[in-house]
């Protein structure tokens, strides 16, 4: 597929407890929005960008910065236990009946990953080009900083045990992994959260933003912070300041 029309849906919901308001919070002078709107603008895969929010003020910010925000969010797509596969349906819905508009690929940017770039965006979009029919989805990885061998699950007022016990993994020789040097262990990679990027067909088909065979990229760990608490607030503050070199 040599032009395939590739759409970010930029998400933010109003109702965040971590971080109350975090989408429009403000970051180094910028709601936080602001910093993944201007590498969506600097993309050079996106042939469209959105907003899909149930928050007035989330879409005011949004539309402040040219940002097109077609509809306003179901609030049952917006509640602590909604799923992304129910919001990012909805818009490719809305955006079909009411356009007649449908991508071949689309993206899910949260803002709430602020130091992801532009080229990130790129990089993955231009994976599952590449890759047609052999990936259904292409997600940014990074490596765990807390091996999930190091993990345990409290049973109950006195005991615990592994999270992971080592016969679930049967060629994995270590009998007791956690009590190892993490540099023993195999390596582990987490999602960063930064983005998914998905074939339209991954998603009404198979009812998923993953599929089967989910291709990865590298992001740096410096690149890949996830605003879910008041300390990665902060922590993202002094990385865009130094990227910014305020």
């Amino acid at each position: 597929m040599k032009n395939p029309e590739v759409l970010a849906i930029i998400t933010g919901r109003g109702g965040s407890k971590g971080v109350p308001g975090k989408n429009i919070k403000v970051l180094l002078g910028e709601p936080l929005i602001f910093y993944t709107i201007e590498e969506a603008k600097k993309s050079k895969r996106l042939t469209r960008f959105i907003v899909s929010t149930d928050d007035e003020k989330i879409a005011n910010v949004a539309r402040s910065f040219g940002v097109d925000v077609p509809f306003m969010r179901p609030k049952e797509f917006a509640t602590d236990t909604a799923t992304d596969i129910q919001y990012l349906q909805h818009a490719v819905d809305w955006l079909r009946d009411n356009e007649g508009y449908s991508p071949d690929i689309i993206l899910r940017l949260p803002p709430t990953s602020p130091l992801r770039r532009a080229e990130h965006i790129d990089e993955g979009v231009r994976l599952l080009i590449d890759a047609g029919d052999s990936l259904d989805s292409v997600r940014p990885i990074v490596e765990v900083p807390r091996h999930p061998y190091k993990m345990w699950t409290v049973l109950d007022e006195k005991s615990m045990e592994p999270f992971i016990k080592p016969y679930l993994q049967a060629d994995f020789q270590l009998k007791e992994p956690w009590n190892e040097p993490r540099q023993r262990l195999p390596k582990v990679y987490v999602h960063t959260g930064a983005m998914d990027i998905m074939w339209r067909k991954t998603l009404e088909e198979k009812k998923s933003t993953s599929g089967d065979r989910v291709g990865y990229f590298f992001m740096s760990p410096e690149d890949s912070v996830n605003i879910d608490s008041p300390i990665d607030f902060k922590l993202a503050e002094i990385l865009m300041a130094e990227r910014m070199n305020l």
